[in-house]
């Protein structure tokens, strides 16, 4: 089973999660869409209360420990009375997929946005990200308006927090 750990996102691991990420998606990214544009994310606003970014440790294609995924929570700007926060760059390796850990993680960064005192949680996707698209919906999060201008995202989603 997978466990997590919190870091940096500018620590060595976090940097080589999401530069195979952001490598990946651009390899994938629907042609028809342009090319895929690579934002690296700001450390400051991965830091608790304000955020966090976790990795996702478990085992590599060997059976070795390793580093397998990552994401993040970051807090928006307020929204009427909501406080919002933003899941970011979920990943999970593809030898790694299929076993719960992207829905484990998720379910993570949805606690730890409620101990932030979060009230609701947002995310963006590209609809070629089906697996992407079928966990969020399946995790209670609904379509909404486009809530950011990011030329990757053709889907929006939003979470209301208990």
């Amino acid at each position: 089973m997978a466990t997590w750990r919190e870091a940096a996102v500018t620590d060595d691991a976090a940097l080589a999660l999401l530069t195979e990420y952001f490598s990946a998606r651009a390899q994938e990214f629907p042609a028809d869409l342009g090319e895929y544009r690579t934002v690296f994310p700001d450390p400051a606003q991965f830091v608790p209360p304000r955020g966090v970014f976790l990795i996702v440790e478990g085992d590599d294609i060997a059976g070795e420990a390793a580093d397998i995924g990552c994401g993040g929570i970051r807090e928006l700007p307020v929204d009427g009375d909501a406080r919002r926060f933003e899941v970011k760059h979920l990943w999970i390796q593809p030898h790694a997929r299929k076993r719960g850990l992207g829905r484990a993680l998720l379910a993570e960064l949805e606690r730890r946005a409620r101990e932030f005192g979060a009230t609701e949680l947002v995310l963006d996707t590209n609809a070629s990200l089906e697996a992407a698209g079928a966990l969020y919906r399946s995790s209670g999060y609904a379509e909404v308006p486009p809530y950011n201008d990011n030329p990757n995202a053709t889907h929006w989603f939003r979470k209301p927090l208990d």
